[in-house]
């Protein structure tokens, strides 16, 4: 997850929920949703959380936290989400996501610091006499795909119908919708354990590539992951730079494992929604992680396949041969249930179904066009990638 991305909590942010307040009541009060709008019930969140943990490919963020997440924002009032062609074309679009290492252990982010971190930014943006029109998901993943729905319940903020990427990614510039790295970026922060060291709300405002690594590096103080609220752009720019409809390929996904029979069932028809393939299926037997400068990296081998990840899969290979290459997604579900399974999650010895579906059939933003993005995945994994990608 980049699921990318001031030490004392402030009065903004305490009428939002938090995990130890008790659930709000419902909110009667709004208006009922009309013919066009989407209705987001209990099972649209979790049909969506799974799907699109699918598409995380590893990362993306937690899935049951995702569903939690999900459910509290339909409990707590009546997120909404819109079309971005349905908003004025100079509205402000603000992406939201939670940046840091999904092993991290000693984290600390509740559902009131992604609001939060909304309110930070949209206060800053107000005063330069910038007004927020809507919010937008960063990638998909179990977290990730959900993350904005409680935003829009507490702030009343539509959220938009795209999203930066169409599936995760590792690096906030990947999830920046072909914003140029020395673009000037504001993005704003909140996580750690209240009232401790490891607390803090920051706002950073820099060139784009400064920022993502600053907001990085408070992810590590903070304890391994930070709510972040980020990069204000027009509704005319994200409409033809974000990868759209994005919830509706989620939520079939998910609908897909949610009736299947048993984990390669679930396998087998995620593929097929995905116009992809199973490509193995098989104990995890040799697995190794480390996390370091705020990212999970590692790799796998199942069935004689290694599979490398950077918060998400990266490579894929059998002798040699590489089999697909990020962005393709390559995902894995647990063989037993068909739940997806993030490379957090995985285990020596845990039975795993590995799927692949081809880039091309992915909604992706203007980031994954960029090949300089992708040298840090080089770096990070060891591999040859580039030239896979751009060929």
């Amino acid at each position: 997850m980049t699921t990318d991305d001031m030490r004392t909590q402030t009065d903004g942010a305490e009428h939002a929920p938090t995990d130890d307040a008790q659930s709000p009541q419902p909110d009667d009060t709004g208006p009922a949703p009309t013919d066009g709008e989407r209705a987001i019930t209990a099972e649209w969140v979790e049909d969506v959380a799974v799907g699109g943990a699918v598409l995380g490919g590893g990362g993306g963020g937690s899935l049951s936290k995702g569903i939690e997440f999900g459910e509290l924002a339909v409990e707590y009032g009546r997120p909404t989400i819109v079309s971005v062609a349905d908003l004025d074309p100079t509205d402000v679009v603000v992406t939201v996501s939670g940046v840091g290492a999904p092993a991290a252990t000693e984290s600390h982010v509740d559902p009131a610091d992604y609001v939060r971190a909304v309110e930070l930014l949209v206060d800053r943006l107000a005063a330069d006499g910038t007004t927020v029109g809507a919010l937008m998901t960063n990638e998909m993943g179990g977290f990730a795909t959900v993350n904005g729905l409680l935003q829009s319940a507490v702030t009343g903020l539509p959220l938009v119908d795209a999203a930066c990427n169409g599936r995760a990614h590792p690096t906030g510039p990947m999830g920046s919708i072909g914003l140029s790295q020395d673009a000037n970026s504001m993005q704003a922060a909140v996580g750690g354990v209240p009232g401790t060291a490891s607390r803090l709300e920051t706002v950073v405002e820099a060139e784009l590539g400064t920022a993502a690594s600053l907001v990085r590096y408070a992810a590590e103080d903070a304890g391994g992951l930070v709510a972040v609220a980020r990069n204000p752009v027009s509704a005319r720019y994200a409409e033809a730079n974000a990868a759209l409809d994005t919830y509706d390929q989620a939520e079939a996904v998910g609908r897909a494992v949610r009736l299947a029979d048993g984990g390669r069932d679930a396998a087998e028809r995620v593929a097929e929604v995905l116009g992809g393939e199973v490509s193995l299926v098989g104990p995890v037997e040799s697995f190794a992680l480390e996390t370091t400068g705020g990212f999970d990296v590692g790799e796998v081998e199942i069935e004689g396949r290694e599979l490398t990840f950077w918060n998400e899969y990266m490579t894929l290979e059998l002798d040699g041969e590489r089999l697909a290459t990020f962005p393709d997604l390559i995902t894995t579900l647990d063989a037993e249930t068909g739940m997806p399974v993030s490379t957090a999650e995985l285990a020596e010895g845990r039975s795993v179904a590995v799927v692949v579906a081809p880039a091309a059939n992915l909604s992706l933003g203007a980031g994954m066009a960029d090949p300089a993005l992708f040298d840090p995945v080089e770096q990070a994994v060891g591999k040859v990638v580039k030239s896979h990608v751009f060929n």
